[in-house]
């Protein structure tokens, strides 16, 4: 036996080491989370989650796992800014190559175009990065490809891709920038003097500054009266956008040479920071650390939002049902209502009812057949339904009509409330709005098959087996009418002369005639079962009717703690993050930050 702190290999187990959070196994978990979150009810946070669950999903595609996966993969540059910035240009003088198409034509760059030395191009051609593009060595105008273009000149370890306009009047291109953009390890971001101050780079920046990336930037076709004025401002305004270590390039105003290119003496400065980039390892993974960390820290943040929206489709599916549910369940209460408190038996129940007991038809069900037999005959010669007869219509439309109204309520509540609801409204069809069109011929069939049952209660479970023996079928089924006037007008006891005997006239021998057959229990018994088989059978037809509401939540496929998946997924991969220790403890050190 081993005493507390005493090592495990004494009793001949072998230690454990414990688990260690995997971040790549962590990040595809997540990636599947919110790969598997759909935000199907239209409620006013759907359209933004699926956009950033999109995005999301593309990043770790495009970037987060395959850079993971390759650390010490070349730096990838992606330069970035608006329309007529200079980009192709500027990408173009810095590998002294023409490798990216120029000109007047907006916009220039269609497909995305990037330049790397030749030994690095097997990194970039079998696709793990960014892997939705399609590899080509030739231009093209399809926004889904991705040109490969090899440059000698360019160091190996580093590589340019010249994005689209972030400004684009394509929307395609805009989404495409946005997406190469995210896939970058370090972004050089051009702008000019006349447009450094617009709002659309600006937000950008502050979404890369938000996921960690780092960030360069060159200012072109700087005048140069006002060099010194414009690069002050930009600056400050870096400085209040909390971008003040970025390194900036100040490129003047001047011509290309006959090749489109720019003298090296104006990218002199730009060629030798990324050289000495390109040339420094430890630089370029302090980079790809840097902007990897920050884009795994920036996950969480935006998971919560996607679980906050998960959240408000479970909540709204709820309330939706809710609501469908409170509807029918008053309707349910309504027709309790209605057996209890005596409306059943108004109007023509109680008039055939009166008919049926005062004119002696009660009593003479218990003489001989022969009387059966006479007041068929009699029917038939008079054209006349027998009165047991016209007392179960009665009843049976009474029912009906009961049943209908409350459905109808029911539906019209329902339909008024999803109405209200911007998640309901968009599930709503006008048919909905009433009861399903076979739901009269539904109700009736109900009620005759429990009146056909109460018969069969009261031949099965009226006591005197001999009774019931003796007074045959036509008994049974007037008995059976009489129980039906008691759940009608009484759930607790017999009807009394004030409750079935309100007509002038009208006698009492219902209830006397009933306590002589059964007794005043057995009434009492009979009248509870039959009222609860009628309203089991009343809550399942009710319940189809809410199903066609609660079968449209179902088809959404909302889920059951979507945001709780959601938020341990992104606690799982900020627990690996911080095991895993990507980023250095001490600030980044960019070449060129001593001068």
């Amino acid at each position: 036996m081993t005493t507390q702190g005493e090592p495990a290999v004494r009793s001949g187990r072998t230690p454990v080491a414990p688990t260690e959070p995997d971040l790549r196994d962590a990040l595809t978990g997540l990636r599947a989370t919110i790969a598997d979150t759909p935000y199907p009810l239209a409620l006013p946070s759907a359209d933004e989650a699926r956009r950033v669950g999109a995005a999301l999903v593309g990043q770790l595609d495009d970037y987060l796992l395959p850079r993971l996966a390759r650390l010490d993969a070349p730096l990838l540059v992606v330069v970035g800014g608006s329309t007529g910035a200079g980009k192709s240009t500027l990408v173009n003088s810095l590998v002294q190559a023409r490798v990216s198409a120029t000109g007047v034509l907006r916009p220039t760059t269609r497909s995305p175009v990037l330049v790397c030395n030749p030994t690095d191009s097997a990194w970039f051609r079998q696709g793990d990065l960014l892997p939705g593009l399609t590899r080509t060595s030739t231009p093209s105008d399809r926004p889904d490809t991705l040109q490969l273009v090899g440059a000698p000149a360019l160091t190996p370890g580093l590589a340019f891709l010249d994005a689209p306009d972030i400004d684009s009047v394509v929307d395609a291109n805009r989404a495409l920038a946005a997406q190469l953009l995210a896939a970058a390890d370090l972004w050089l971001f051009v702008t000019t003097a006349a447009r450094y101050a617009d709002a659309v780079p600006w937000g950008l920046l502050r979404t890369a500054r938000l996921r960690g990336t780092v960030i360069a930037l060159v200012l072109d076709r700087v005048p140069p009266a006002a060099a010194d004025e414009v690069a002050t401002h930009l600056r400050e305004m870096l400085a209040e956008h909390d971008l003040a270590a970025a390194p900036l390039f100040v490129l003047p105003e001047t011509v290309v040479d006959g090749q489109g290119l720019l003298p090296e003496s104006t990218t002199a400065e730009l060629r030798t920071w990324f050289g000495r980039l390109a040339a420094d390892s430890a630089a370029r993974g302090s980079v790809v650390r840097q902007t990897l960390d920050g884009a795994l820290g920036a996950l969480r943040p935006a998971v919560e939002g996607l679980a906050d929206a998960a959240d408000e489709q479970a909540t709204a599916a709820d309330a939706l049902a809710e609501r469908v549910h409170a509807a029918y369940r008053n309707a349910r209460q309504t027709v309790a209502a209605g057996l209890r408190d005596g409306r059943l038996l108004r109007g023509e129940v109680l008039a055939r009812w009166q008919e049926f007991v005062g004119t002696g038809e009660f009593f003479r069900t218990f003489e001989a057949r022969i009387g059966r037999l006479r007041d068929r005959m009699v029917a038939a010669v008079t054209g006349r339904p027998a009165p047991d007869q016209q007392l179960q219509t009665a009843i049976e439309s009474q029912l009906v009509t009961l049943l209908t109204g409350v459905a109808a309520d029911a539906a019209e509540h329902t339909h008024s409330g999803w109405q209200a609801h911007p998640a309901g409204a968009a599930l709503l069809d006008p048919a909905l709005g009433r009861p399903a069109a076979d739901f009269p011929a539904r109700a009736e069939r109900l009620v005759r098959d429990w009146q056909r049952d109460v018969l069969e209660l009261v031949r099965t479970e009226g006591g005197d087996k001999r009774f019931v023996a003796r007074t045959a079928a036509y008994a049974v089924n007037a008995t059976g009418l009489a129980v039906t006037i008691a759940v009608f007008a009484s759930t607790a006891f017999i009807p009394t002369g004030l409750e079935v005997a309100t007509g002038a006239g009208t006698t009492i021998a219902s209830q006397v005639v009933l306590q002589a057959i059964f007794g005043d229990q057995a009434v009492r018994t009979l009248a509870a079962k039959a009222r609860e088989d009628l309203l089991r059978r009343v809550d399942g037809l009710l319940d189809e009717e809410a199903e066609r509401y609660l079968a449209r939540i179902a088809a959404a496929e909302v889920g059951a703690g979507p945001g709780e998946r959601l938020r341990a997924a992104a606690v799982a991969v900020e627990q690996a993050r911080n095991h895993a220790r990507l980023r250095d403890d001490v600030p980044l050190r960019l070449p060129g930050d001593d001068r």
